[in-house]
Parts: structure tokens; C-alpha cells; sequence
């Protein structure tokens, strides 16, 4: 039985830049790191006080060095949920206050009372911060 996702891992160009990205805009804490012993690729796991998920950045050190393109197969973005909508406005001023360029907070489209911000990582991984009233889990 799946019980839940117990984390995500992302492909990155340079896993130092990206890991100090989302503790510094979004607010994770690392939470361990791997090198492989031939080098081949690196890790940083990262947490959130706010979610029961952890993410894992992942450099390989014969990737291509293309950023993330959501055309492909694979990831198309990753939304994180917030509880109210006024917390859509406070990230928008925080990620102003980091130089991230975002859109504005808007009516998302796909589900009918929902609010996202959407704005990408350093490497151009979109990312949401999503509100939706009639989701359960704002219960």
C-alpha cells in the first residue's frame, strides 16, 4: 500500500547554487548530502518545516548542462500548497524581495476556486505556490 511520497528529486546543473537557492527564497534546510565514490553525481537532500516530503537535488557530472525544458517527457512543474490566499501575496513580496521573477497571483485554471503563483529555479524547474479553497487539506 503507497502511503504517501516520500520524496522528489530534481536534476540540477550545479547542486551547490540550487540547494542554497531553496534554503535562501523558499526556505528548506538541508538534510544530508552524498557524493558518489566515482564522482558521477552529487546530492543534497533538502527539508521544509511545512511539508512531509523532502527533496533531493542531484547534479550528474556528464549531464548535458541544458536547463530543465517541461516540453519533454517527464516533470511538467511542481506546486507547493499554502493555506490561505493572503499567503500568495506575502511570497510574491518575498520572491520580489530575492530578485525572482514571477507572474502575478492569478485564478488558476485548471481548478475553479484555486489562486497560483508560478515562478522557476535557477534551473527553470516551474514551481507553484498554490492555494485551493475546497481542497481538503485547508480543512
Amino acid at each position: 500500500m503507497i502511503n504517501g511520497i516520500h520524496h522528489l528529486g530534481f536534476t540540477v546543473r550545479d547542486v551547490t547554487r540550487s540547494a542554497a537557492w531553496y534554503v535562501d527564497v523558499l526556505g528548506f534546510e538541508p538534510a544530508g548530502s552524498f557524493e558518489a565514490p566515482d564522482g558521477a553525481r552529487r546530492k543534497v537532500f533538502l527539508r521544509h518545516d511545512g511539508l512531509r516530503v523532502r527533496v533531493g537535488l542531484t547534479e550528474h557530472r556528464d549531464g548535458d548542462g541544458a536547463a530543465f525544458d517541461e516540453r519533454h517527457v517527464g516533470l511538467d512543474h511542481l506546486a507547493f500548497g499554502v493555506g490561505a490566499r493572503e499567503e500568495l501575496d506575502a511570497w510574491a513580496q518575498r520572491l520580489d524581495a530575492a530578485q525572482v521573477v514571477h507572474a502575478p497571483v492569478q485564478p488558476a485554471n485548471s481548478i475553479g476556486d484555486a489562486y497560483v503563483l508560478v515562478f522557476r529555479d535557477p534551473d527553470n524547474i516551474q514551481l507553484e505556490l498554490f492555494y485551493a479553497p475546497s481542497d481538503p487539506a485547508n480543512d
